[in-house]
């Protein structure tokens, strides 16, 4: 067996650990390589793309409903260059403290460096408890969000059973994802993901297109300010999936190459987001308010049939995306982070599946409880943190002087991007967070009212006799 390689590459001020997987040149290896070891720029940008545009794309259209359809195309633009801003200010802050580690000759080529552990090592242990607790939450919600999306889409060809079954046996299948070691292993599935996410859109797109308006359509939102804010946090939530930013960037063999690939990743998921939203709106108007699933108005067809199969896979990898950090920190808690053993480790990562199993039978509410995640948890998660964290690491003189990686000039350097994120730091705080907060906690609490927690199946009509 060929020994592993380590090769040591000075890029910049950057030292760069990259590994050459041994010498093997059989077609199984290769095979292999090419399937299940990726790192490569292409590879993050598929990962970034596919885990922002997943189970989303079926309640924007739902969002758009409760915003009007300007609100609705404005706010993703806003959203997606914001969301953009503070992903790159992740990668900085990653790069900067990797550096810094790395010139104490600390050695990460069997550690995976997290978002809580760059916080720590930039600014201490209480901005990492801080960034570690509404990481770990938004992942886990994040989680939940996909298991309900799985019941919420294959009812929609099997109704014969209820929601609530349906999400007993996906969380079983989603719990697989303990055996996928970490983002290196996700090449081909990032792809195909992007692909499927791409199939839906264009036929939820097209769907509606031919399909034409309904009788009587009505475009009335937005009518009330919970249900505008509700909608708008539920954008905040859509292109607020770089939570994982740090792990992608650590499958990275280059990992300082990253800094335009969350916004390159964003333009094209948004080539998906606003035509589709914008179609289904178009066609079915304040009917979406009662449906939050897009897929459920569309008539059934092989079309739809597979846009929903399409999906479910989908939400199976991109649960998987948001997992695999967790198993990483639970790993880390429990002491097996540098076992080498896929099975052991897929063994202790099982208790990680369970509360995420049980909290999406007790909250099933596709849609609103997207946008409660976003307002109360995307919103510090992946834009007050990293915005704030940005500001404080570089506030002093020499940090500035020394720093890695400078802002872009054409922001004004530092004083510019101070401004932005001091602007994104408010803006999220009040509208994300504040109103945002307030609107979806009231129409979340009203789900609960009409349906109850443990609903057995909902917003499903009711069957014939």
């Amino acid at each position: 067996m060929a020994s592993e390689k380590v090769e040591t590459v000075i890029a910049g001020n950057y030292l760069e650990m990259e590994r050459e997987e041994g010498d093997s040149k059989s077609a199984k290896s290769k095979f292999s390589k090419f399937f299940w070891h990726g790192g490569s720029v292409c590879d993050a940008w598929f990962s970034c793309a596919s885990n922002q545009v997943a189970q989303v794309l079926l309640t924007l259209p739902y969002s758009f409903s409760q915003l009007g359809l300007l609100s609705g195309i404005l706010f993703q633009l806003f959203y997606g260059l914001m969301g953009s801003w503070t992903a790159y200010l992740i990668s900085v802050l990653y790069v900067e403290y990797r550096t810094r580690k790395e010139r104490e000759k600390v050695d990460f080529r069997n550690h995976v460096i997290q978002w809580f552990e760059v916080l720590d090592g930039l600014l201490g242990k209480h901005w990492r408890n801080v960034g570690l607790f509404f990481n770990c939450t938004f992942l886990l919600f994040g989680s939940v969000i996909q298991l309900i999306a799985c019941a919420s889409n294959i009812y929609y060809i099997n109704d014969s059973l209820d929601k609530r079954t349906w999400t007993y046996i996906f969380g079983a299948c989603c719990a697989t994802t303990v055996f996928i070691p970490s983002f290196h292993n996700y090449r081909i599935w990032s792809f195909l993901g992007l692909m499927m996410t791409s199939y839906t859109a264009w036929y939820l797109t097209i769907a509606s297109l031919i399909h034409g308006q309904i009788e009587g359509v009505k475009h009335s939102g937005p009518t009330t300010m919970v249900l505008y804010f509700t909608g708008a946090t539920n954008i905040l939530y859509t292109f607020g999936g770089h939570a994982v930013t740090v792990e992608i960037m650590h499958a990275m063999w280059k990992p300082q190459k990253f800094k335009l690939i969350y916004l390159i990743a964003t333009l094209y998921v948004l080539t998906l987001t606003l035509p589709s939203a914008s179609a289904v709106y178009w066609a079915f108007g304040d009917f979406l308010l009662t449906h939050s699933n897009a897929l459920s108005l569309l008539p059934r067809n092989g079309y739809r049939d597979t846009a929903v199969v399409l999906m479910l896979i989908h939400q199976f990898i991109t649960f998987g995306f948001a997992c695999t950090p967790l198993y990483f920190v639970w790993e880390k808690f429990i002491g097996i982070h540098y076992t080498k053993s896929v099975f052991k480790r897929a063994l202790a990562r099982l208790p990680v599946v369970i509360p995420i199993w049980f909290l999406a039978i007790i909250f099933p509410f596709f849609g609103p409880i997207n946008s409660t995640v976003g307002s109360l948890l995307v919103s510090f998660t992946v834009y007050i943190i990293p915005s704030l964290a940005h500001m404080v690491t570089f506030s002093s003189a020499s940090a500035r002087e020394n720093a890695v990686e400078r802002p872009p000039p054409f922001l004004g350097g530092w004083a510019g991007s101070y401004c932005v994120n001091f602007f994104v730091v408010v803006w999220v705080f009040v509208v994300g967070f504040g109103f945002g907060g307030w609107a979806s906690m009231l129409n979340f609490i009203r789900q609960i009212d009409s349906f109850g927690l443990f609903t057995k199946c909902y917003q499903c009509p009711p069957h014939k006799a």
